[in-house]
């Protein structure tokens, strides 16, 4: 069994943002040289969280307005007493989860037809990571 690693780096020009990282991650898998196994995608951070969806403007707006609803910004987070004010970054992390596991079928990312790669940030404006772990033969 092989492995191969990449990180990706982001710094945000927005507190909360959605990119697209289908291609760096289809990359990664090529640059592996494995044929058949899986490719770990994880943000390195409580506060960010890579998904997988459409590609499609509305349906992020829908996602933003979704998360907002469920964990939305408030002064009165128990945790902003450590003088951070990113609780509620935490709490849609927790929803949308830390990361992915892809399979990787003929040496190519197996997506379906209109998934794409995307990590999401909810405290930005510094620099972040996400790790892409391939293994397999």
């Amino acid at each position: 069994m092989k492995s191969h690693t990449v990180y990706l780096t982001f710094n945000t020009n927005k507190r909360r943002e959605l990119i697209r990282i289908t291609e760096q991650v289809k990359k990664a898998v090529e640059e592996s040289g494995i044929k058949e196994g899986l490719c770990l995608v994880s943000s390195m951070h409580l506060t960010a969280s890579v998904i997988i969806q459409d590609d499609e403007e509305g349906l992020h707006e829908d996602i933003w307005k979704w998360l907002e609803n469920l964990a939305p910004y408030r002064e009165d987070y128990k945790h902003h007493r450590t003088g951070e004010d990113n609780a509620d970054a935490h709490l849609k992390n927790l929803l949308t989860h830390l990361q992915v596991v892809l399979p990787v079928t003929n040496g190519k990312l197996d997506l379906g037809p209109w998934q794409e790669i995307f990590y999401a940030e909810f405290d930005g404006q510094r620099n972040k990571r996400v790790v892409v772990k391939v293994i397999g033969v």
